[in-house]
Formats: C-alpha cells, sequence, structure tokens
C-alpha cells in the first residue's frame, strides 16, 4: 500500500519550493518598496503640544545658542569650537600625510541647474551647478567594527571605514527619540538626509567636522551619484527612443508599438534585455570623471562639466574623487578635509583655461 502510494506520487509533476535565480539585470535594479530592518524610524507622528508661537522661537534661540546656526553661506558665524569640544563625546583622529592609495569622503550637494561658460580659447561648455549644503561629519565607524549590509566583492573594500555625514539640520521636535540619538555624540542638531561613505583609516574626519566646497578643487576630476528622474511606466518610444510606425497606409493601432521582437523559432522565448515597455527612472546612476571648473566659496556652490547629472533640479547628488584611473589625483589634495575655514580669500575660483567673466574681453591699442 505504502509503496503504490510513493509511485503514484512520483508520476506527479509537483511545482518546486525554492526560488528560481533571477538572471534578468532589470530585475535586481528595482527599487526597494520597504525600507531594510536596521533602518531607524526618522519622521514620529505630529501632535498639537499647544505650543505658542512665542515659545517656539524662544526654543529656536535657545537651540542655536547651544548649536549655532547652519553654516551655509560664507561669512555666517559657524559653531562655536570651545561649545563643541564639551559637546562631542567621541575620541580626537590624528591626520596622516595624503598617499596614492588613500580614499577621502565625499559630500551630500543639491543640484541647483545648468550654466554655460567659455573657455579662454572661444569655446562653451555646458557646466552643472552643485551646492553643497551644510555638510557635517556624524560619526566615523573603524573598518574593524564597521559590518556592511553586503559582503563587499572586492577584498580591497574590508580595509575601509566608514564615515557618516548629514546635510541639513532640521528642527527636532519633527523626529524620532531613536533617530536623535544617532547626533547624541556629535555635537550636531539632526539632519535631514544622511549617507555613508567608504573612506580610507588615514581619511577619517573627526566628529562634527563641517565640510563645504573646499574639500575639493578646480581641475580636479569628481565623480556624482544621483538617483534619476522617475517617469513612470513608459513605452518604447519615450524609454527606448523608437521612431514608431507610419500614422497611415493600412497601419492599424500599432503607431507607437515596439513590433516584432522576433520571439519565435528555436529560442520561442523573449530574450532577456529586449527593449519592451516598462518603469523608466528612478534608478541610482554614476556620471564619472566631471571636471570642476569654477568654485564659488561664498555659496559653496561649484561648476562641473556636463548637463547629463542625474537627478531632478532641487535633486540630492553625492559627491566624490573620481575612481578612473587616469584621472585621479596627481598631488596631494586638501587631506583629508580642509580645516582652515577662513573668510580671506577670493569667493570664486577659476580654472585656468576658463574665461573670467570679470576680465577684459576687448583691448584698443592706441594710435600712433
Amino acid at each position: 500500500m505504502i509503496k503504490s502510494l510513493i509511485l503514484d506520487l512520483g508520476r506527479l509533476r509537483l511545482t518546486p519550493l525554492a526560488v528560481t535565480q533571477v538572471r534578468e539585470k532589470g530585475q535586481l535594479s528595482r527599487p526597494h518598496l520597504r525600507n531594510p530592518t536596521w533602518f531607524l524610524r526618522k519622521e514620529r507622528k505630529m501632535r498639537d503640544n499647544h505650543v505658542t508661537s512665542e515659545n517656539k522661537s524662544f526654543v529656536q534661540e535657545i537651540v542655536q545658542d547651544k548649536y549655532g546656526p547652519p553654516a551655509l553661506i560664507k561669512g555666517v558665524a559657524t559653531y562655536d569650537q570651545s561649545k563643541r569640544e564639551e559637546l562631542v563625546k567621541t575620541e580626537k583622529i590624528e591626520s596622516e600625510p595624503w598617499t596614492t592609495a588613500s580614499r577621502r569622503t565625499g559630500v551630500i550637494a543639491r543640484k541647483i541647474g545648468q550654466y554655460p561658460l567659455w573657455l579662454k580659447n572661444g569655446e562653451r561648455i555646458r557646466t552643472t551647478l552643485l551646492q553643497i549644503v551644510d555638510n557635517h561629519v556624524v560619526k566615523y565607524i573603524p573598518p574593524e567594527l564597521y559590518k556592511p549590509a553586503q559582503v563587499p566583492s572586492v577584498a580591497k573594500l574590508n580595509s575601509y571605514g566608514c564615515l557618516l555625514v548629514g546635510a541639513e539640520s532640521c528642527d527636532p521636535s519633527t523626529l524620532t527619540k531613536e533617530y536623535c540619538g544617532l547626533f547624541k555624540d556629535s555635537g550636531l542638531l539632526p539632519k535631514k538626509h544622511l549617507v555613508r561613505f567608504l573612506v580610507s583609516p588615514n581619511a577619517a574626519i573627526p566628529v562634527g567636522t563641517p565640510l563645504n566646497v573646499t574639500h575639493f578643487r578646480v581641475g580636479d576630476y569628481v565623480d556624482v551619484r544621483g538617483k534619476t528622474v522617475d517617469h513612470g511606466f513608459q513605452g518604447v518610444v519615450k524609454r527606448h527612443g523608437f521612431k514608431g510606425m507610419p500614422a497611415s497606409h493600412g497601419v492599424t493601432k500599432t503607431h507607437r508599438r515596439p513590433g516584432n521582437i522576433g520571439g519565435g523559432g528555436e529560442k520561442g522565448r523573449v530574450w532577456p534585455g529586449t527593449k519592451l515597455p516598462g518603469h523608466m527612472g528612478n534608478r541610482w546612476r554614476i556620471s564619472k570623471g566631471l571636471r570642476i571648473w569654477r568654485i564659488n566659496t561664498k555659496y559653496n556652490v561649484m561648476w562641473v562639466s556636463g548637463s547629463a547629472i542625474p537627478g531632478s533640479t532641487n535633486g540630492l547628488v553625492y559627491i566624490y574623487d573620481t575612481i578612473l584611473p587616469l584621472r585621479k589625483h596627481k598631488t596631494a589634495p586638501p587631506f583629508p578635509t580642509m580645516f582652515d575655514q577662513t573668510l580671506e580669500g577670493p569667493d570664486d575660483i577659476w580654472f585656468d583655461a576658463v574665461h573670467n567673466f570679470k576680465d577684459e574681453t576687448i583691448t584698443f591699442q592706441p594710435e600712433e
């Protein structure tokens, strides 16, 4: 009886329970619908606590008196160093000299628009303006304590530490207690945005150090990472640039369709990677090897080459030193960052090949 039952079950075609391996790249790059379990809840549920406007202004004055105003514009009073030493409870980090194997931290910026520049030979170049917004170092995790969510495939990345950088100070009353606890030992106001950068141990920066546009130099090359504009579900004409079919002469309801994709014959299936309708945008992309043509130290703005930087206007991007071998630093940059942030010096720093608008363009020679 038992033997016959086993034979009957063996003849059935049962569906396996194991998950099939995903081989299509589009499946792997889909946006996550849920945050990982180790993410802290950021925004809390707002309740009417019956605080008057006078009390709110008083609380803001106390907070700014303790932490100082955000360091966005050159000339605005930044955080008092004596107060910072009292608030910061972490150990100080000693800086080491720069080497070619060093890896510095990046910064968080906003894409604020495009602007043309002209070289001294008359050539016109297209640039994008990126503003570094109130960046500060929140925390440093050494390599022996840093445990990434995904184990890096490159063995070299295991020797890097993690530097947590925050941007844009905000009101602590709008955030949860768990999220504000991340800034407990940094002496900073809670930040709206947090980003992790892998750095070499000799490029670690003390907690609470501000980061601005002087972290980079004109003429250097950087990589910019951002999330592309979300267009939703689109067809092949807009998503892949297909021409479409004629509007008349017997064409019926196939004007903007992809047409035959050659799925018959021996293969009898759709090849992975075929250009078909689908979700367009909302993907992380990196523009590599962009040169810095101009820097404004007053408003922390830099002009980088190109007009195809991923992201929408006023969107967040991450800037760091390029990883392209032929465009890496040949000389020592501000390492690990520019600590001496004085108010002296010009507001605008131009690359040598770029024409300065304040210079004369036409000169006249006196007649003999």
